[in-house]
């Protein structure tokens, strides 16, 4: 693909466009680009633009343009590729088309290159689209930075563009990611302020459970879900999730009982999906109910004829080694209908680990080799097999097989509307820790301070 795009700009000069005239050929033209599209193959769509941009410049219209991006993007192209797109859009001048800038954008993002995607907001002379603020504050959160995404969502609340219920669940999103509670209570507050519509959406209502969630709010989650009047799968799934991370096995699995029995009642029929099994099927692996995960596992298959994923089988891996039970979990995962991936085999390893078995982690960490040999875990965990053995010269030589280091650890801290992040070995952290040092020295200078006069008064009293 990137053979064909190297070549879509060998024309040097596009001379004037006659719309009037090339009309016709171009409406024919992007027919065929959109009906390969239609039909699955983006190659010969992208094949059939750069041939019609060497016939003539003039015979590629804002559709075509689209539609090339579409190409690209179904073949998951690189950035490199959409850099050269990009430039095409901007000598034709389309850059003042919103979605030809919306998609360009997309492509970006979906090739992880965000500086580009932002670049493409930045240019775009129409700032007052929702559906752009929308595609950049995704783009970041679909790529892992979403204290940029926040940041950009604040900037959008400052320029009073109205917001819709797609553009605050992404935001709530974001939040969920942080564990920024209270900044997606002020988005979720000042959203339904500003639309009372916005209240009632149950999209909206799933995001702000999901946040709770996956922060750790179970109390605040229950009294939304509870709050909650009309609920679907989605909104069950949340919270069954939110007791199963929080280690309540029993509160977890009597909710999923009652989305099967008392919403039938009132003729509101909610069907468990693939996702509602995985937080069940945890909640049975953090409560160690073995033989009720196996039951669940196996009428998820049987009586809602839902294809078990990796996320399943995972789970039930876990429920044995969580357990004690490696030997079932290795056996399990030999005779799974699909290859184990590496999250599967590392979970036993983990376990092999916790429990000191020797010949079973050799065998798992080969298994994993075939399919991952460059994670640091892995050797650290065989290595902590050996020492728990007191087998100190194998431990040595796994430790020395250790090439790459660890992706460093990030955190965050939430301090009313700004959110701050910390990577470990950042150069520009470094540089502030003298200033958070001299922060510390008074803070402890001041308790210590405090201390004495509190020994004083009761010495005194």
């Amino acid at each position: 693909m990137k053979f064909i795009l190297r070549h879509l700009f060998s024309v040097t000069s596009l001379g004037v466009i006659n719309k009037s005239y090339y009309h016709t050929k171009s409406l024919k033209s992007n027919h065929t680009l959109k009906y390969y599209l239609e039909t699955g193959e983006p190659i010969k769509a992208l094949l059939n633009f750069r041939h019609r941009f060497r016939q003539s410049p003039s015979f590629i219209d804002s559709f075509s343009v689209l539609f090339a991006i579409k190409a690209s993007s179904a073949e998951k192209a690189s950035s490199f590729d959409g850099r050269q797109i990009h430039a095409l859009v901007r000598k034709l001048g389309f850059y003042t088309i919103i979605q030809i800038q919306t998609s360009l954008l997309g492509l970006y993002s979906a090739a992880g290159d965000v500086d580009d995607a932002r670049q493409v907001f930045d240019e775009t002379p129409e700032r007052q689209n929702l559906v752009l603020w929308t595609a950049m504050i995704s783009a970041y959160t679909e790529n892992d930075n979403t204290v940029k995404a926040l940041e950009l969502f604040q900037r959008m609340e400052a320029e009073r563009i109205e917001l819709d219920e797609v553009i605050v669940t992404v935001a709530l999103s974001a939040c969920a990611d942080l564990g920024a509670v209270q900044m997606g209570e002020r988005i979720s507050s000042r959203s339904i302020k500003g639309n009372r519509r916005l209240g009632m959406d149950l999209t909206l209502r799933n995001s702000l459970l999901n946040m709770y969630v996956k922060s750790g709010e179970i109390e605040k989650a229950r009294k939304l879900f509870d709050q909650t009047m009309r609920k679907d799968v989605t909104t069950y799934t949340s919270m069954i999730f939110g007791y199963a991370l929080n280690s309540q096995a029993h509160e977890s699995l009597e909710l999923f009982k009652k989305m099967k029995t008392i919403d039938q009642s009132q003729d509101i029929v909610i069907t468990p999906n693939d996702v509602t099994f995985i937080g069940v099927l945890m909640a049975c692996s953090h409560g160690g109910l073995v033989e009720e995960g196996e039951r669940h596992f196996r009428s998820m298959i049987e009586d809602y004829k839902l294809k078990p994923r990796d996320a399943h089988f995972g789970c039930m891996v876990d429920l044995f080694c969580r357990s004690g039970r490696l030997k079932d979990a290795h056996e399990f995962i030999n005779h799974m209908p699909i290859k184990p991936n590496v999250v599967i085999w590392r979970t036993l390893l983990g376990a092999c680990s916790l429990y000191g078995n020797i010949e079973l982690g050799e065998e798992v960490q080969r298994r994993i080799f075939e399919l991952d040999s460059d994670y640091v875990g892995d050797y650290v965990a065989l290595s902590n097999i050996y020492a728990s053995k007191g087998m100190w010269d194998e431990k040595s030589k796994m430790r020395d097989r250790v090439r790459k280091r660890r992706v460093p650890g990030k955190s965050w801290i939430e301090l009313g509307s700004i959110i701050t992040e910390f990577v470990s070995g950042n150069d520009d952290e470094q540089m502030i820790m003298g200033e958070i040092s001299e922060v510390l020295k008074c803070l402890v200078a001041c308790i210590t301070s405090f201390e004495c006069v509190i020994e004083k008064f009761n010495s005194n009293n």
